[in-house]
């Protein structure tokens, strides 16, 4: 099947596998609004691929993914129309990772970051190199955590949990991740995709409609979070881009750019 995405995010074929790569590793995977968008459309050209059972998403280079672009947040913090657009398109890709009908297993090759942290943990399976973190820093920079962070975390790892890692963006190693229940296992870092890859083929193996209708009974207790916590996580973090606290972060990032 012929996918129609940019070069900042890449599809493979490996049998019923398909390889998603997010692919900026010259900035660390950071997400800019092409990546951004191709990572929102991309779980429907998926679902569209009637040989496609399963999916592995994983980061080219050094990183999986280190979260919002520098200038994709200036712009957010300084045009409100853009803003807007952002917040709508950040509340679209949860949605469209929630109801994916296929496993998704994330291969956390390196840190994964702010919403390159909340794409990877609201992967199916989460797979991490044990030399690596997660980090959630919407907080620090003055936003709310709204896109996963506040919805998916507590199912995953408990309220009060949740609660200390999103309010101080502290990293979370591997090893607390898996052991929190941010993550399924962390292993040697060159062994992240073919651990990942191994996974989604036996579970590609196994009878379609039971493993797809089971991930989406599962999925409905997350779904259901979405729609009650959604629509105020995101309208509080869409007022947060004109907080004093954000217009800082963005002077702070001009200043070390220059």
């Amino acid at each position: 099947m012929d996918y129609e995405l940019p070069p900042e995010l890449t599809v493979e074929e490996d049998g019923p596998v398909r390889i998603v790569t997010l692919n900026r590793p010259d900035a660390l995977n950071a997400f800019n609004e092409t990546l951004h968008d191709a990572v929102h459309r991309v779980w429907d050209q998926i679902a569209n691929d009637d040989d496609a059972r399963t999916v592995v998403l994983t980061g080219a280079g050094k990183a999986f993914s280190a979260g919002g672009d520098i200038p994709w947040f200036q712009r957010n913090a300084e045009d409100l129309w853009y803003k807007r657009k952002g917040n709508r398109n950040a509340a679209a890709l949860i949605d469209e990772m929630l109801r994916f009908h296929l496993p998704v297993i994330a291969a956390v090759n390196g840190p994964a970051v702010g919403l390159g942290c909340s794409v990877a943990v609201m992967s199916d399976i989460v797979i991490l190199a044990e030399d690596t973190f997660l980090s959630d820093p919407h907080v620090h920079v003055g936003l709310v955590a709204a896109d996963g962070g506040a919805i998916h975390w507590p199912l995953s790892m408990g309220l009060l949990r949740a609660k200390e890692f999103l309010l101080t963006g502290d990293k979370i190693p591997a090893a607390d991740a898996v052991q929190f229940g941010l993550a399924n296992r962390a292993v040697p870092r060159d062994q992240v995709l073919s651990d990942a890859l191994a996974l989604a083929h036996r579970i590609a193996g196994l009878p379609p409609q039971a493993v797809q209708d089971t991930k989406r009974a599962l999925n409905l207790h997350a779904q259901q979070a979405m729609r009650t916590v959604g629509p105020f996580a995101f309208a509080a973090q869409n007022e947060s881009f004109v907080t004093g606290a954000v217009q800082d972060a963005v002077a702070e990032f001009k200043n070390k750019k220059a």
